[in-house]
């Protein structure tokens, strides 16, 4: 289920739901009110739509196109993930192999029910999709498979990470039913994150005593650290800037990626790693 600019990564658009006030409301038993407006894109004031009736084609086939890569990326995390649920090191680590597999299956679930909605041709895709093997879907990253504990780690850490910034790119987006899903599955996906992100502080710091070692931890961010920049895809790409005139996504490929470099820099430098150039070993300039 493309190379960063130099400058700073642009602030998000701002929305009407400030969250502690949201969440201050619920507490007390009052109620929110959903965002219903279209909030960015050419189309910013008008009510969401909800029904795949109310899209123009060009909206429809673009949908239709992004959740079959996400659900794609979905089924290919969970083949990756399968094998270490037996082999991971820990009783603890297992567990949470055994819930991040749950949760691939729900988030690819759920691309696949936006699908059903677009009838006959929406099924056929799903169909394709549950017949693709390892080594047959859209992202190189998703096509490798985890040699070892610190793959596991590595690509939690770093391409579930562009995960969360595909997810956010759709958050409020002009399609109702598809925006409704997202809140539960930015939640999920953080579990990915912190643990990829401990396991790999671990090797660093525990070294033999929980599972690998520093070097091989190292090994693996080069390994897996292109690959995620490369799931933001090509820079400059007309079909990202026409999602956002859309109302699909907020951000172009390269903002997306942009926000991303700035996130993850600091955090892999504070567990003692470093992270290649941003252009080492791409596959999508």
């Amino acid at each position: 289920m493309a190379r960063a600019p130099d400058s700073e990564a642009p602030s998000p658009p701002t929305t009407s739901t400030p969250a502690p006030a949201a969440s201050k409301s619920l507490r007390e038993g009052g109620t929110v009110e959903p965002i219903r407006e279209i909030l960015w894109g050419t189309s910013a004031g008008v009510r969401k739509l909800e029904t795949i009736e109310e899209m123009p084609t060009e909206m429809r086939e673009l949908v239709v196109r992004l959740m079959v890569v996400q659900a794609d990326t979905e089924f290919a995390s969970i083949q990756q993930h399968r094998p270490w649920l037996d082999n991971a090191p820990t009783l603890e680590d297992r567990w949470i192999e055994a819930r991040i597999v749950a949760d691939e299956a729900r988030h690819g679930l759920q691309a696949c029910k936006i699908l059903r909605e677009f009838g006959e041709e929406g099924q056929g895709m799903i169909d394709d999709l549950l017949k693709r093997r390892e080594g047959e879907h859209k992202l190189d990253a998703f096509n490798m498979k985890f040699d070892t504990w610190a793959d596991v780690g590595a690509f939690t850490c770093f391409v579930d990470r562009v995960g969360v910034y595909q997810l956010r790119a759709f958050q409020e987006c002009a399609y109702g039913p598809l925006a409704r899903s997202i809140p539960l599955m930015l939640s999920e996906e953080q579990l990915h994150l912190n643990f990829g992100y401990n396991v790999l502080k671990r090797m660093v710091k525990e070294g033999g005593h929980y599972a690998g070692s520093a070097e091989e931890a190292q090994r693996a961010v080069l390994r897996w650290y292109p690959r995620a920049l490369d799931m933001f895809g090509h820079s400059h790409s007309k079909t990202s800037q026409r999602a956002i005139d859309l109302g699909i996504k907020r951000w172009t490929n390269e903002e997306a990626r942009a926000r991303y470099i700035q996130e993850i820099t600091p955090l892999v430098a504070k567990i003692g790693l470093e992270l290649p150039r941003e252009d080492f070993d791409r596959r999508i300039p």
